[in-house]
C-alpha cells in the first residue's frame, strides 16, 4: 500500500489489521513531513476501510521514534523559511489519532520522545516494553513539549505531568503504565505474537489480555510524593521556592533544580503555563494553543540556539535569551499564547 512517504514509512494490510512501520531506524525513526503526510492519508482512507478492524503502529530499529527532524527545522529557520507547514500538518495528525474511531494500537520498544509521542500516545492502546524509554526534553533545546503534551501531560496524576515537561527527564515502562501515558506493558519477547494476534483476530483487548504484564513503578513512594508536593506548586515560582527550600537536604530536589536551572528559561516559563492551560482544554483547543506558541517559537532564539548547541556543536553550552528564569518577563511569556494574526489552527 502506497501513502506516500517514500523508504521512511511502509504501510500494509495484513488480515484485520492496518500497519504502519517507521523505517528510518538509522536516523531513530525521526519523523519528516512527508512521514507525516502519509500517515494521514493512510488513516483517513483505514478509517472508513470495512476491512480494517484496527491500526498497529511500529518501528524498525532501537528506537521507536527520537522525534521531530529538528535538523531539517534548523536548516529551514536559520534560510528563513521557519517550518510552520511541517507542524500544522504534525498537529493535525496528532488530533487525527486523538479521534480516530478505531482501536490504533502503538508497540513501542525503544526510545520515543518528541514526534515520536505524537503519532503513538493518542491512540487507544499504547504498549511498552522493558527497552522503552519516554522523554518530552524539549525545554532542553528551548522548546516546548508539543504534539500534544499539553493534552497528555496534565491528565497524569500526582503532578507527574508537570515534572516530566519541566525537567525533560526520562522515564521507563512501569513509571509510564502507572502514571497512565501507557495503557499496557509487554515483554519485548512477545510483540511478535502480539502482532500475530492482533493482525488475526483484530480485537486488541483479547489479544493484550494474552501477553499483558503490569511491570512495576520505577519510581519509589518517597520521591512520587516529592512530586506531588513540589510540582503541585500552583506557580513557577512556587514550584522553584518549594525545590530550592529542599535542595539542601534532600537529593531529588537538588537534582530537579539543577536540572531546570539547565532549561531554556522562556521555555520553562511557557511549558508550565502550557501544561496548566491544557488541563482545561481539548485535545483539538489543545492542538490550536501549541500552534500559537510553536509560531512564536520558530521566530525565536532560544529554539535555534538549543539546536546549535545540542546537534551543531554537540556538546557545547546553549546562551539562552533571557539567561536565568528571574529575567523572564511575563508579558513576553503571555505573547506566546495571544491569537495568530492569521487565525487559530484549522484542524
Amino acid at each position: 500500500m502506497d501513502f506516500g512517504g517514500g523508504g521512511d514509512i511502509r504501510f500494509e494490510h495484513q488480515g484485520m489489521a492496518g500497519i504502519v512501520t517507521l523505517t528510518r531506524p538509522k536516523a531513530l525513526n525521526a519523523v519528516t513531513h512527508s512521514m507525516v503526510n502519509a500517515l494521514r492519508r493512510a488513516l483517513s482512507s483505514w478509517e472508513i476501510d470495512p476491512k480494517i478492524a484496527l491500526v498497529v503502529i511500529k518501528a524498525e530499529g532501537r528506537a521507536f521514534s527520537a522525534g521531530g527532524d529538528i535538523l531539517d527545522v534548523y536548516e529551514a529557520g536559520r534560510a528563513g523559511n521557519p517550518s510552520v507547514a511541517f507542524f500544522a500538518d504534525e498537529y493535525r495528525l496528532n488530533a487525527q489519532i486523538a479521534r480516530f474511531p478505531k482501536p490504533y494500537v502503538a508497540l513501542i520498544d525503544g526510545i520515543v520522545m518528541g514526534g515520536g509521542v505524537g503519532v503513538s500516545f493518542h491512540g487507544s492502546h499504547r504498549i511498552m516494553t522493558e527497552n522503552a524509554q519516554f522523554a518530552m526534553p524539549e525545554v532542553g533545546i528551548g522548546f516546548f513539549p508539543d504534539v500534544g503534551a499539553s493534552h497528555l501531560l496534565p491528565n497524569l496524576g500526582g503532578s507527574f505531568g508537570m515534572y516530566l515537561g519541566l525537567t525533560g527527564n526520562r522515564i521507563r515502562y512501569g513509571d509510564a503504565l502507572w502514571s497512565g501515558l501507557a495503557t499496557h506493558t509487554v515483554q519485548a519477547q512477545y510483540l511478535d505474537g502480539l502482532l500475530n494476534r492482533l493482525v488475526e483476530t483484530g480485537d486488541a483487548g483479547m489479544a493484550l489480555r494474552e501477553v499483558f504484564t503490569p511491570a512495576k513503578r520505577e519510581t519509589d513512594r518517597q520521591t512520587l510524593e516529592a512530586i506531588a508536593r513540589h510540582f503541585s506548586q500552583p506557580s513557577l515560582k512556587g514550584i522553584l521556592d518549594s525545590l530550592e527550600a529542599a535542595a539542601p537536604t534532600d537529593t531529588f530536589a537538588a537534582n530537579a533544580l539543577a536540572t531546570i536551572r539547565t532549561r531554556s528559561p522562556i521555555s520553562i516559563s511557557v511549558a508550565f503555563r502550557e501544561i496548566v492551560a491544557g488541563s482545561t482544554l481539548s485535545m483539538d483547543e489543545c492542538m490550536r494553543m501549541e500552534f500559537r506558541i510553536l509560531n512564536r517559537m520558530l521566530h525565536g532564539h532560544d529554539f535555534y540556539e538549543g539546536i546549535r548547541a545540542a546537534i551543531i556543536d554537540k556538546g557545547s553550552k546553549p546562551h539562552w535569551r533571557p539567561a536565568s528564569l528571574d529575567a523572564v518577563d511575563p508579558e513576553k511569556v503571555e505573547e506566546y499564547f495571544a491569537p495568530l494574526p492569521d487565525g487559530d489552527l484549522e484542524l
